[in-house]
């Protein structure tokens, strides 16, 4: 009888019934019904948490702790943690998961209770990619950052995104379409420098974007900073670039940048991608509620989570060293919202 069992016949994901019978419902705020509907279903189907544990390995207590900046039943970052606790599962460990709201001090107590438990090694997690300072304790043992640069020089593995490719992959769309000039940026640019304040995935995704569109001699018009990425934000940029320029093509940074987009290109009469052809990043469920649907390069939040716990396990079965940076590719979502150019 395994976990993945008792989650199905509850009608919950893995990770919730993992969370439920941790302990950690409550917390993280899942429904008293599932709660009680996955306790009884463990009961009757006679699942014990220990069956993950096949007895310790070298000393080892076969858990893993995964500290995040965000509550783990939000969509996104529940989709990384249920890759995490898939593999870590899948290697005979159990994932245990805290939250810190973003509070150093939390993010501190949650390490050091981590170690206390005895866990084998921890991935410290950020929602978004961003540099962290690096709690107290966290080199105490084997870890790993997971879609987060330490502020100080890296002593531990990280995974992170590859944002540059998906610039590139971006870039690659609209060419591959056809596109050469009219081309404008919505959410930073042009240099490498002109993005929101830490936003390491803005200045990667400019470097690919730069590097094929001039390989291609691609016109990039203009490029609006935005300092949030949100509707609001892609909405203002969008209308103040109609003011003065008829675009061909729009790429936005993020798809709630691409959201508010649509809506300026639709007041102003225009059609995507009949009109303006328009491409995304991350894809956020916000992608797939627009009309055409966005074309978007997403970010692999599960295929994330699952990395970051087969670095850790490689390190604590102590394979052969590893590089420092392991990138996770991010695949292009095809749309309806490229076209090529009317001339």
């Amino acid at each position: 009888m395994t976990l993945a069992d008792v989650a199905a016949a509850s009608g919950v994901s893995i990770t919730t019934a993992s969370l439920v019978l941790t302990g950690r419902a409550r917390e993280l705020r899942i429904s008293e019904a599932a709660e009680r509907r996955v306790r009884s279903t463990a009961r009757e189907l006679g699942y014990r948490r220990n069956t993950l544990m096949a007895g310790p390995r070298g000393g080892r207590a076969q858990t893993i702790g995964f500290v995040s900046d965000t509550v783990a039943s939000s969509g996104l970052a529940g989709d990384m943690v249920k890759g995490a606790v898939e593999t870590a599962y899948r290697h005979g460990y159990m994932l245990f998961v805290g939250e810190s709201g973003g509070d150093p001090e939390v993010e501190r107590a949650l390490v050091e209770a981590m170690h206390d438990r005895r866990a084998d090694g921890v991935v410290f997690a950020a929602m978004y990619t961003r540099t962290v300072a690096v709690p107290e304790g966290l080199y105490d043992g084997p870890a790993v950052l997971l879609n987060a640069t330490p502020v100080t020089r890296a002593t531990v593995p990280a995974v992170l995104p590859d944002e540059v490719q998906a610039g590139r992959s971006a870039a690659r769309v609209l060419v591959e379409a056809g596109h050469r000039r009219g081309v404008h940026l919505i959410g930073a640019g042009p240099g490498v420098h002109d993005v929101p304040p830490n936003s390491i995935a803005a200045a990667q995704r400019l470097l690919g974007l730069r590097e094929v569109f001039t390989a291609a001699g691609v016109e990039v018009v203009s490029s609006l900073r935005c300092p949030k990425w949100t509707p609001e934000h892609g909405f203002e940029a969008t209308a103040e670039l109609l003011r003065e320029h008829r675009p061909k093509a729009l790429v936005c940074f993020n798809d709630r940048l691409a959201f508010g987009a649509y809506q300026a290109l639709g007041e102003a009469g225009l059609s995507v991608p009949g009109d303006v052809s328009v491409v995304g990043f991350e894809d956020h469920p916000v992608a797939s509620w627009l009309r055409p649907r966005l074309t978007t390069i997403a970010l692999p939040h599960e295929e994330l989570g699952a990395r970051a716990v087969e670095v850790l396990v490689e390190m604590l079965e102590r394979r052969p060293r590893q590089p420092m940076i392991h990138r996770v590719p991010m695949p292009v979502r095809e749309g309806g919202s490229v076209a090529p150019p009317r001339d």
